[in-house]
């Protein structure tokens, strides 16, 4: 999983360089993921490190040291010093450093706010390797990679202590991967990725996930046991054809299930993560993914339905849980009374009545005893309008993704899905290509040169963009601030990474309904 950059909200691994460099170095110990950690790092990059350590390793490079004590500190980096600990020790014994000179060393590397402080020791440390009998172009280049440090590199025992948590967290994703996007979800907000993007990289690994329902959510995110005929399912592949309909059919069951309203019934069970079978579970959303929705609010309504009661209307949960009359519109927008029954339109119709305040006007309809709410018949949403809906009240969608409702037209346009970029014969490097999708990031590292590095997603995944200084000011506006784009360039592939170099931008954002940004900015 990891050696495929496979690794969306992993600790450390997921931002966009990182998923670059994961099948180049194709971590396959824990020292190496020690050495990913480390090597992605402005020091590294600056102080021209990680290409030829990656040629070393894949054996492009001979890999040779001037004499033993180069190579016992840095034998295990295959001779490239990645370390700020290797940096102390090639000081101490290959430049007559003392301890005391090597800590201040060390000081002035760990200053990369102030990068003047490490070329006072050029000098100190090339001078005293010259004078120990290394070359001066092996001390100039000691030299210049330990500078590089100073534009931020890692100690071996930091990025080992993270390689730790890496490893951990890519377990979990990789053998329990609902829990793994439940705690995510609930962890919020962290990472790269917004909360949207982690729900897509569940699904596509056969995740179901399950929208906020009232008398189903509790206040956080949680996890769900899969009936028999869903795990079924699952093992067969078909569970992300059938999570595609769940949603329609929690609709279709609750108004079928209007009689019994009223009726105790036991709620779904929710099971910690180390019960879990690997690769089992469900995560239903939680209450707190309803933009607007108070915490207070939402842990009333979760303590009236934890008893496992049916209400027989909106205004029936309203009154049991003592909530605001806002609450209750803000989860009818949200569409989360479909297992009773009632979809956005309808829920969003009956909770308008409800009212806080105690106006005589008000008091006497209010008394009254709820019934149940029925569906009007109201003029159904396109799709689309759902998803955007979707978005607007919970910044995430269980129906399709909004792309594939261009995907008619982007295809006789000829313009390519993300999972078909990985395909090397249809799309070789060189080669003009369009794509299109949702601005998930938008990076421009100091390292970079001024490149700005940009992430698309569609409902297939995820396109990579390289975009040059002078293209994205040519093409600033829709470069920086739309949603939607379609792009064209062309394909740059290094093995089996896969960057489009991007030409031109074209705005989509008039084409989905005035869905708003997701994407994650980064400097």
């Amino acid at each position: 999983m990891i050696c495929a950059a496979d690794t969306v909200g992993v600790f450390q691994i997921e931002s966009r360089a990182q998923m670059s460099m994961l099948p180049r170095l194709r971590p396959r110990t824990f020292y190496d993921l020690v050495i990913e950690v480390a090597i992605v790092r402005p020091g590294p990059i600056q102080g021209d490190m990680v290409h030829p350590y990656l040629r070393r390793r894949r054996g492009e490079e001979p890999v040779e040291y001037p004499d033993e004590k180069v190579e016992w500190i840095l034998g295990k980096t295959l001779g490239v010093p990645l370390f700020q600990e290797q940096a102390m020790q090639l000081a101490i014994h290959c430049a007559g450093f003392t301890p005391d000179e090597a800590d201040k060393l060390r000081r002035a590397v760990t200053g990369f706010r102030h990068h003047g402080l490490i070329t006072a020791f050029g000098e100190q440390i090339t001078g005293g390797m010259i004078e120990r009998g290394y070359t001066k172009e092996f001390a100039e280049r000691v030299f210049s990679q330990i500078q590089g440090f100073s534009h931020y590199g890692f100690p071996e025992s930091h990025a080992a202590s993270f390689a730790i948590l890496t490893y951990a967290s890519s377990y979990i994703k990789c053998h329990y991967p609902a829990a793994f996007c439940c705690a995510l979800l609930n962890s919020q907000p962290m990472g790269f990725y917004a909360p949207a993007q982690l729900i897509q990289d569940a699904q596509r690994h056969g995740v179901e996930v399950r929208g906020v329902d009232v008398l189903r959510s509790g206040w956080a995110c949680s996890l769900e046991a899969e009936t028999s005929e869903e795990a079924k399912k699952r093992g067969s592949g078909e569970a992300s054809e059938e999570a595609e309909k769940r949603r329609s059919e929690e609709v279709s069951r609750g108004r079928e299930d209007a009689s019994e309203r009223g009726l105790l019934t036991s709620s779904l069970p929710n099971f910690p993560a180390s019960s879990l079978e690997p690769r089992s579970g469900c995560v239903r959303l939680g209450l707190n993914r309803v933009r607007g929705l108070r915490e207070e609010d939402g842990r009333k309504i979760e303590a009236a339905t934890s008893s496992g009661v049916r209400f027989a209307s909106i205004e029936s949960l309203w009154r049991a849980a003592g909530c605001s009359a806002a609450a209750m519109r803000r989860l009818a927008a949200a569409d989360a009374f479909s297992s009773m029954g009632l979809d956005r339109q309808s829920a969003t119709w009956h909770a308008r009545k409800l009212r806080d305040d105690d106006a005589p006007l008000f008091r006497q309809a209010m008394e009254r005893p709820s019934r149940p709410d029925t569906p009007l018949p109201l003029p159904e949403l396109p799709e689309l309008r759902h998803v955007v809906a979707d978005h607007t009240a919970t910044g995430v969608s269980l129906r399709p993704h909004v792309m594939s409702f261009l995907r008619a037209d982007l295809q006789r346009a000829g313009v390519a899905t993300a999972e078909s970029l990985a395909d090397g014969q249809a799309w070789p490097s060189g080669r003009r290509v369009a794509v299109a999708g949702i601005c998930l990031v938008r990076q421009r590292p100091g390292t970079a040169k001024s490149l700005t590095f940009m992430t698309l997603e569609d409902e297939t995944g995820f396109a990579n963009l390289v975009v040059w200084p002078d293209v994205f000011e040519a093409h600033r506006r829709v470069a920086r601030h739309a949603t939607a784009m379609l792009v064209r360039g062309r394909i740059d592939r290094a093995e089996s990474v896969v960057h489009v170099r991007a030409a031109s931008f074209e705005t989509l954002d008039h084409r989905l309904a005035d869905l708003k940004s997701v994407s994650r900015n980064f400097h």
